[in-house]
């Protein structure tokens, strides 16, 4: 069984086991907001890719790049 080197993480152990986890709110809602961003790529997986240079033509035109 893998463990953590977080000491900020708890586990909940019955019989033995690991049953659950308790880890700080802050790490919590980090976790939640990863597994959102991996739900938004994989929707996003078979879009078709733009090439950087476009993408930095596009941000130059409409001010978010000051170069």
């Amino acid at each position: 069984m893998k463990t953590t080197m977080n000491p900020n993480v708890e586990y909940v152990v019955k019989n033995g086991k690991r049953t659950a986890v308790i880890l700080p709110l802050a790490e919590y809602e980090a976790l939640l907001e990863d597994l959102d961003d991996f739900g938004v790529i994989a929707s996003r997986k078979d879009e078709p890719t733009i090439p950087l240079a476009q993408v930095k033509r596009r941000l130059k035109k409409h001010g978010a790049v000051r170069r």
